[in-house]
């Protein structure tokens, strides 16, 4: 029996999920949560086999979570479930050694497929999304300016920001200002959108 924890926000989605797949015969969803930073606790007390994550979710993004239960249960495979197939994202999980990666209006019978994929150890990723991640562009930004970004797109002013990653706010304006001509922005919210269309920020 593979058991299962489900992570996904909207309660009507998380409920369609639980009962597609509990009439598998050998998958069985031992935990569900609603929020990311539920996911490492329960996983630590309820030890799935597989942890099926949403990417958007509130109190820490399904990335980050799946990123941290890798290191601290690494006997439990994650698979992604996302409503937009952006490239960025895809290497982004491929590089939090995530095992699989579907679209959420992906047919159930290849979810349950998947999950027994991800189980015995092998890559469970939609083809269409491996194609368009392996032509799609690299990000830019260093790992310093996509925290800059990060920040700003929560509506954090310069020197809060500043103040937070310990740099003048003369430094923090550079970095936007780097930003914005690194990605051919017309201003920092442009900036912004196009870091989360090419999935370079969740």
């Amino acid at each position: 029996m593979i058991r299962i924890l489900l992570a996904e926000d909207m309660h009507m989605v998380r409920g369609a999920l639980v009962a597609l797949l509990n009439l598998e015969s050998d998958l069985e969803v031992v935990g569900e949560v609603e929020r990311g930073d539920e996911i490492i606790p329960t996983a630590l007390a309820l030890k799935p086999d597989v942890a099926v994550i949403d990417i958007d979710l509130p109190g820490l993004d399904g990335l980050t979570a799946a990123e941290r239960l890798h290191e601290k249960l690494p006997a439990c495979r994650t698979l992604m479930l996302t409503s937009l197939g952006r490239p960025g994202t895809l290497r982004r999980a491929l590089a939090a050694q995530v095992y699989g990666y579907l679209l959420k209006d992906a047919p159930p019978k290849q979810l349950a497929e998947s999950i027994r994929r991800v189980a015995a150890g092998h890559r469970a990723i939609d083809p269409q999304l491996a194609l368009a991640a392996w032509g799609g562009a690299e990000n830019p930004l260093t790992d310093r300016e996509n925290e800059v970004l990060r920040l700003a797109a929560q509506g954090t002013e310069a020197p809060e920001i500043a103040k937070r990653l310990h740099l003048t706010a003369g430094t923090v304006r550079n970095y936007l200002t780097a930003i914005v001509t690194k990605l051919n922005a017309r201003n920092r919210v442009d900036a912004i959108r196009i870091a989360r269309e090419s999935g370079w920020m969740v």
